[in-house]
């Protein structure tokens, strides 16, 4: 079931356990669960194709997924900064407002 021309994913124990951690955790985004899981089935050994049609997606997802896993390890499965302007407003100056909003009488 595996592509002879991949090459093939290898995974520490620690990675491994990390990534089944993701894949399994209630508070983890989707996003990075089912990068998680197509990097444990990569790492079992499945084609590109196999995996995409496991998990409902596409090839080129599972191709880049594994790419980016292969170049930066966890670190690549991580979200990357989206383009566009810059956020102005800091997380501390959110919690200010909420918390003047829920404690102060307008």
């Amino acid at each position: 079931m595996g592509d002879s021309r991949l090459e093939p994913l290898m995974l520490s124990e620690a990675e491994r356990r990390t990534l089944q951690g993701w894949a399994k955790r209630r508070t983890t985004t989707q996003g990075l669960a089912k990068r998680a899981r197509i990097v444990l089935m990569c790492a079992r050994g499945l084609s590109n194709t196999a995996v995409a049609a496991r998990l409902d997606t596409d090839r080129g997802t599972v191709r880049r997924w594994r790419t980016r896993f292969q170049q930066d390890r966890l670190d690549g499965l991580s979200d990357e900064p989206r383009p566009g302007v810059p956020r102005t407003i800091t997380d501390a100056q959110v919690e200010e407002v909420v918390v003047r909003t829920l404690e102060e009488v307008p």
